[in-house]
């Protein structure tokens, strides 16, 4: 079983970047596909970003698009989130999630395995 934990938030003005960083535990990492998913408060948990087993394929969502980037080291068993051009809307509680599912889908029910989440903020 992979257990999932997440680092690199923190507090950042409008404009900046942070990289976030899920490292994971278990010899099994790369027979995962992995997800961001964020949390603003009084909000749903909604879909970030994805990428597949391998690294050749990512999803991102719309609001994201051109901004983030997932990246993953299956010699590491670590998964990335490149976060640039932050704006405000951006401020919430990231999480790392682990899926067996082959097919993406931005679903969280979807993802099997989740980190506990790691704070961004983004003043204006």
């Amino acid at each position: 079983q992979v257990q999932l934990v997440e680092s690199g938030g923190g507090l950042v003005q409008a404009g900046g970047s942070l990289r976030l960083s899920c490292a994971a535990s278990g010899r099994t990492f790369s027979t995962y596909a992995m997800g961001w998913f964020r949390q603003a408060p009084g909000k749903e948990r909604e879909f970030v970003a994805r990428i597949s087993r391998n690294g050749g394929s990512t999803t991102y969502a719309d609001p994201v698009k051109g901004r983030f980037t997932i990246s993953r080291d299956n010699a590491k068993s670590a998964v990335y989130l490149q976060m640039n051009n932050l704006k405000p809307d951006d401020t919430a509680i990231y999480y790392c999630a682990a899926s067996r599912t082959l097919v993406f889908s931005p679903e969280p029910s979807r993802y099997d395995i989740w980190g506990q989440g790691t704070q961004v903020t983004v003043s204006s």
